[in-house]
């Protein structure tokens, strides 16, 4: 996958050259060099150059990784899964990306309601991994960070959206089908670990 790191750093230095720069030669080689990166893109994913171009057009300034955060919630030791209908029905911690103007614990107990019904308050973070060295599938144009939340159910009822079809707590043994974009079972193995010891310390990379 070395030719995604490529066009990732491409893209990189090509948004952010454009950024800074305030001379239109370098100008018109910082966009050769974003056009370099897109036909990459497009030739080795799926993406059409559109989707790319709306990708690219929400990003400015210094280029950064995104952040998606994630909700892990317990009950009766067992864990809070959604069902995500944009990926063929399989479950996943609730989550998604944080919004601009909002705190990570803002943005993680949003989606948990959004996703589940559950109002909630976060007690620890727990995990930031690179998307990337997690393994998750498929691979992404953008670089990601993600930021797993111990939380806590204070209110609310269980209850699905336009996203979510299901929801439901399942023990360690009763894992089933996950999207494997958002959440690994490895990760939810190491999240029954923090629940049965909440001493342990935040887990990262």
């Amino acid at each position: 996958m070395k030719w995604l790191a490529w066009a990732r750093l491409l893209q990189a230095i090509s948004q952010t050259g454009l950024h800074y720069t305030h001379s239109q030669y370098d100008k018109e080689r910082y966009e050769q060099v974003g056009r370099i990166a897109m036909e990459i893109l497009t030739e080795y994913t799926s993406l059409s150059v559109n989707e790319i171009l709306q990708l690219n057009a929400s990003e400015f300034g210094y280029a950064t990784p995104k952040v998606d955060v994630r909700g892990v919630v317990f009950k009766d030791s067992k864990i809070l899964l959604v069902k995500e209908m944009a990926d063929e029905g399989k479950w996943t911690l609730p989550g998604g990306w944080a919004d601009v103007n909002e705190s990570p614990s803002q943005a993680v107990t949003r989606e948990i309601f959004e996703e589940s019904g559950f109002e909630s308050r976060v007690v620890k973070l727990l995990a930031v991994y690179d998307r990337e060295k997690q393994g998750h599938k498929p691979p992404l144009p953008y670089h990601v960070y993600k930021l797993f939340f111990h939380c806590e159910i204070v209110g609310g009822e269980p209850r699905v959206n336009h996203e979510t079809g299901g929801v439901g707590f399942f023990a360690v043994d009763e894992i089933p089908d996950l999207s494997d974009a958002r959440t690994k079972k490895s990760q939810l193995i190491k999240f029954f670990e923090y629940h049965r010891r909440p001493d342990l310390p935040t887990d990262f990379d």
